[in-house]
């Protein structure tokens, strides 16, 4: 009977044959999640800078005020697409890549 108790709390003693599917999934959330953070931080900074030295001050040969009104908007413009990209992405990423089709 003592072989029996063992071999029962052998079977038990590792972790449930789902977690696996559930660790690929929290690293594919954290990779999605890293991505687009670095994303947000470096996007609408960039579009910034860019946008204010090569195209407002550049070519369009607006002030310095101005430039730095018109550069905010596309900033903030990028935070906006990157924040809906995301959601996108986030809402899409738990379902399956052939369901929506009937063949």
């Amino acid at each position: 009977m003592d072989g029996n108790v063992r071999s029962s709390l052998d079977s038990s003693a590792g972790p449930p044959p789902y977690s696996r599917g559930n660790e690929g999934s929290l690293v594919s959330a954290l990779k999605t999640l890293l991505f687009f953070t670095i994303l947000m931080v470096t996007l609408p900074i960039g579009l910034y800078f860019a946008s204010k030295a090569f195209i407002f001050e550049g070519s369009l040969k607006m002030s310095s005020s101005d430039s730095y009104f018109y550069a905010a908007i596309v900033a903030v413009l990028a935070v906006h697409v990157v924040l809906a990209l995301f959601v996108y992405v986030a809402w899409n990423e738990g379902t399956p890549k052939g369901k929506g089709k009937h063949d």
